[in-house]
Protein backbone atom coordinates (compact mmCIF):
# COMPACT_ATOMS: atom_id res chain seq x y z
CA UNK A 1 0.00 0.00 0.00
CA UNK A 2 1.45 3.26 -1.01
CA UNK A 3 2.11 5.89 1.68
CA UNK A 4 -0.15 8.50 -0.01
CA UNK A 5 -2.56 5.70 0.36
CA UNK A 6 -2.26 5.18 4.32
CA UNK A 7 -1.95 8.79 5.41
CA UNK A 8 -5.98 8.77 3.50
CA UNK A 9 -7.01 6.03 5.14
CA UNK A 10 -5.62 7.46 9.02
CA UNK A 11 -7.56 10.60 7.84
CA UNK A 12 -10.66 8.87 7.44
CA UNK A 13 -10.55 7.41 10.63
CA UNK A 14 -9.82 10.52 12.32
CA UNK A 15 -11.90 13.27 14.03
CA UNK A 16 -11.64 15.88 11.67
CA UNK A 17 -14.35 16.21 9.53
CA UNK A 18 -12.43 18.48 7.18
CA UNK A 19 -9.51 16.27 7.12
CA UNK A 20 -11.90 13.11 6.31
CA UNK A 21 -13.88 15.04 3.59
CA UNK A 22 -10.08 15.85 1.63
CA UNK A 23 -9.22 11.92 2.13
CA UNK A 24 -12.18 11.08 0.67
CA UNK A 25 -12.29 13.53 -2.16
CA UNK A 26 -8.48 12.32 -2.91
CA UNK A 27 -9.94 8.61 -2.87
CA UNK A 28 -12.07 9.19 -5.12
CA UNK A 29 -9.88 10.52 -7.70
CA UNK A 30 -7.65 7.83 -7.83
CA UNK A 31 -10.52 5.45 -8.92
CA UNK A 32 -9.50 1.58 -8.38
CA UNK A 33 -6.31 2.61 -6.86
CA UNK A 34 -8.25 3.50 -4.01
CA UNK A 35 -9.06 -0.05 -3.43
CA UNK A 36 -6.80 -0.49 0.07
CA UNK A 37 -9.12 2.31 1.32
CA UNK A 38 -12.30 -0.06 0.69
CA UNK A 39 -13.28 -0.39 4.32
CA UNK A 40 -12.54 2.81 5.39
CA UNK A 41 -14.81 4.62 3.05
CA UNK A 42 -17.59 2.23 3.52
CA UNK A 43 -17.11 2.95 7.39
CA UNK A 44 -17.61 6.85 7.14
CA UNK A 45 -20.51 6.28 4.76
CA UNK A 46 -22.22 6.55 7.80
CA UNK A 47 -21.20 9.97 8.78
CA UNK A 48 -23.34 12.74 9.58
CA UNK A 49 -21.19 14.87 7.39
CA UNK A 50 -23.18 15.01 3.86
CA UNK A 51 -19.28 16.27 2.04
CA UNK A 52 -17.70 12.99 3.49
CA UNK A 53 -20.77 10.86 2.81
CA UNK A 54 -20.83 12.42 -0.81
CA UNK A 55 -16.89 11.57 -1.51
CA UNK A 56 -16.74 8.55 0.48
CA UNK A 57 -19.79 7.33 -2.12
CA UNK A 58 -17.74 8.64 -5.21
CA UNK A 59 -14.73 6.94 -4.20
CA UNK A 60 -16.55 4.17 -3.83
CA UNK A 61 -18.27 4.42 -7.17
CA UNK A 62 -15.01 3.93 -8.76
CA UNK A 63 -13.24 1.63 -6.63
CA UNK A 64 -14.40 -1.93 -8.25
CA UNK A 65 -13.82 -4.81 -6.31
CA UNK A 66 -12.53 -4.46 -2.72
CA UNK A 67 -9.04 -6.59 -1.69
CA UNK A 68 -9.77 -9.88 -0.59
CA UNK A 69 -7.84 -9.43 2.61
CA UNK A 70 -10.60 -6.93 3.68
CA UNK A 71 -13.14 -9.23 3.16
CA UNK A 72 -14.02 -10.11 6.65
CA UNK A 73 -14.12 -5.68 8.08
CA UNK A 74 -16.91 -5.67 5.22
CA UNK A 75 -19.07 -9.17 6.45
CA UNK A 76 -19.05 -7.59 9.76
CA UNK A 77 -20.28 -4.12 8.21
CA UNK A 78 -23.50 -5.87 6.45
CA UNK A 79 -25.38 -5.30 9.15
CA UNK A 80 -24.36 -2.12 10.12
CA UNK A 81 -27.46 -0.16 11.12
CA UNK A 82 -26.44 2.64 9.12
CA UNK A 83 -28.42 2.25 5.95
CA UNK A 84 -25.42 3.43 3.78
CA UNK A 85 -22.69 2.09 5.25
CA UNK A 86 -24.89 -1.59 5.10
CA UNK A 87 -25.47 -1.05 1.26
CA UNK A 88 -21.83 -0.33 0.25
CA UNK A 89 -21.01 -3.23 2.52
CA UNK A 90 -22.75 -5.55 0.40
CA UNK A 91 -22.43 -3.76 -2.80
CA UNK A 92 -18.40 -4.52 -2.43
CA UNK A 93 -18.95 -7.73 -1.05
CA UNK A 94 -21.15 -8.64 -4.56
CA UNK A 95 -18.20 -6.94 -6.15
CA UNK A 96 -15.60 -9.96 -5.17
CA UNK A 97 -17.82 -12.94 -6.68
CA UNK A 98 -17.20 -15.75 -5.69
CA UNK A 99 -14.63 -15.03 -3.38
CA UNK A 100 -16.99 -13.41 -1.17
CA UNK A 101 -18.81 -16.85 -0.36
CA UNK A 102 -18.05 -16.41 3.02
CA UNK A 103 -20.17 -13.43 3.72
CA UNK A 104 -23.40 -15.60 2.42
CA UNK A 105 -24.62 -16.01 6.36
CA UNK A 106 -24.23 -12.13 6.60
CA UNK A 107 -25.92 -11.37 3.37
CA UNK A 108 -28.72 -13.46 4.17
CA UNK A 109 -29.36 -12.00 7.60
CA UNK A 110 -29.76 -8.69 5.74
CA UNK A 111 -31.71 -10.00 3.14
CA UNK A 112 -34.32 -11.33 5.90
CA UNK A 113 -33.70 -8.71 8.51
CA UNK A 114 -32.57 -5.40 7.44
CA UNK A 115 -34.79 -2.19 8.12
CA UNK A 116 -34.14 -0.84 4.71
CA UNK A 117 -35.40 -1.98 1.61
CA UNK A 118 -32.16 -0.54 -0.31
CA UNK A 119 -30.07 -3.13 1.79
CA UNK A 120 -32.50 -6.10 1.22
CA UNK A 121 -32.52 -5.31 -2.27
CA UNK A 122 -28.41 -4.82 -2.44
CA UNK A 123 -27.93 -7.95 -0.12
CA UNK A 124 -29.89 -10.23 -2.89
CA UNK A 125 -28.15 -8.61 -5.80
CA UNK A 126 -24.66 -9.49 -4.07
CA UNK A 127 -25.64 -13.19 -3.69
CA UNK A 128 -26.48 -13.41 -6.95
CA UNK A 129 -22.79 -12.29 -7.72
CA UNK A 130 -21.55 -14.49 -5.35
CA UNK A 131 -23.41 -16.88 -7.39
CA UNK A 132 -23.32 -21.06 -7.02
CA UNK A 133 -21.61 -20.81 -3.40
CA UNK A 134 -24.26 -18.94 -2.01
CA UNK A 135 -26.93 -21.67 -2.45
CA UNK A 136 -27.67 -21.44 1.22
CA UNK A 137 -29.37 -18.53 0.84
CA UNK A 138 -32.14 -20.10 -1.86
CA UNK A 139 -35.07 -20.26 0.58
CA UNK A 140 -34.31 -16.94 1.61
CA UNK A 141 -34.20 -15.71 -2.23
CA UNK A 142 -37.12 -17.30 -2.97
CA UNK A 143 -38.79 -15.63 -0.45
CA UNK A 144 -37.48 -12.70 -1.68
CA UNK A 145 -39.01 -13.28 -5.08
CA UNK A 146 -42.25 -13.50 -3.52
CA UNK A 147 -42.00 -10.15 -2.20
CA UNK A 148 -44.61 -7.52 -2.75
CA UNK A 149 -41.79 -4.90 -3.56
CA UNK A 150 -41.02 -4.96 -7.47
CA UNK A 151 -37.60 -4.44 -7.31
CA UNK A 152 -36.73 -6.68 -4.79
CA UNK A 153 -38.47 -9.17 -6.19
CA UNK A 154 -36.63 -8.64 -9.58
CA UNK A 155 -33.53 -9.00 -8.25
CA UNK A 156 -33.90 -12.24 -5.92
CA UNK A 157 -35.47 -13.61 -8.97
CA UNK A 158 -32.08 -12.79 -10.70
CA UNK A 159 -29.54 -13.87 -7.53
CA UNK A 160 -31.49 -17.33 -8.01
CA UNK A 161 -30.68 -17.70 -12.05
CA UNK A 162 -27.05 -16.77 -11.11
CA UNK A 163 -26.47 -19.27 -8.48
CA UNK A 164 -28.50 -21.89 -10.27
Amino acid sequence: MSDKAEAYISQLAGKDVAKQAEAAEALAQLGPDAQPAAVALVRVCGSENDSVREWATSALEGLGAPPEGQLHDLIALVGNKSLDVAYWAATLLGRLGDAAAPAVPALTDALQGAAEQAVKERAAWALGQIGSSAKSAVPALREAAASKQPRLSRLATEALAGIG
